[in-house]
C-alpha cells in the first residue's frame, strides 16, 4: 500500500474523530439548579460544591478558605481550575467535605469545582478535561481474600 493511501486514511479518521467530538460538544446543555450545585468525590472523602456568580469568596465547611487550608500548596490547588479557564474571581464557592485528609480533601474539591465549572458554561469543559480536572481518582480499597489474614497478608506460616 503506497504511503500517500496511508496518510490520506488517517487524515480522514482523525477529521471523523474530530467531527465526533464536535457534536458531543454541541449536545452538552447547561445543568444548573438555583445553586448551581455539583457533587465531587475523592477516594475515602466526599465534597460537594456550590458554585455560583460572586466575587471570588470562598467558604469550606462554614470556614474562611485559608483558616481551613494553611498550606499554600493546597490553596493553588483548589484555585487551579479557576486559574487554567481564566476565571478566577468571578465565582463564589461554598462546599462541604468529608473524611480523608487535607491533600484528599483538596483532591476532592478541585473536581467538585471542575464539574461545576462545567456544568455552568459547557464551553470550559475541553479546558479542564486536558488538564486533567475532570479525572476521579478511581484508587478503591483492595477486598479481603478468603484464607488471608488481609488483602494480602497472608497468615504466618511454620515450615516445621
Amino acid at each position: 500500500m503506497p504511503k500517500n493511501e496511508k496518510s490520506a486514511r488517517k487524515s480522514t479518521n482523525a477529521e471523523i474523530e474530530r467531527r465526533k467530538q464536535e457534536e458531543v460538544a454541541k449536545a452538552r446543555v447547561r445543568q444548573v439548579d438555583d445553586k448551581g450545585r455539583a457533587y465531587g468525590t475523592g477516594r475515602r472523602n466526599i465534597a460537594r460544591v456550590w458554585v455560583q456568580p460572586g466575587d471570588g469568596r470562598f467558604s469550606i465547611n462554614d470556614k474562611s478558605f485559608d483558616v481551613y487550608f494553611p498550606i499554600l500548596d493546597h490553596r493553588a490547588a483548589i484555585l487551579r481550575p479557576f486559574s487554567e479557564t481564566k476565571t478566577l474571581g468571578i465565582w463564589d464557592v461554598k462546599c462541604t467535605v468529608q473524611g480523608g485528609g487535607l491533600s484528599g480533601q483538596v483532591g476532592a474539591i478541585q473536581l467538585g469545582i471542575s464539574r461545576a465549572l462545567q456544568n455552568w458554561e459547557p464551553s470550559l469543559r475541553p479546558y479542564l478535561k486536558t488538564e486533567g480536572f475532570l479525572t476521579r481518582d478511581s484508587r478503591v480499597v483492595e477486598r479481603k481474600k478468603p484464607g488471608m489474614a488481609k488483602a494480602r497478608k497472608s497468615f504466618q506460616w511454620v515450615k516445621r
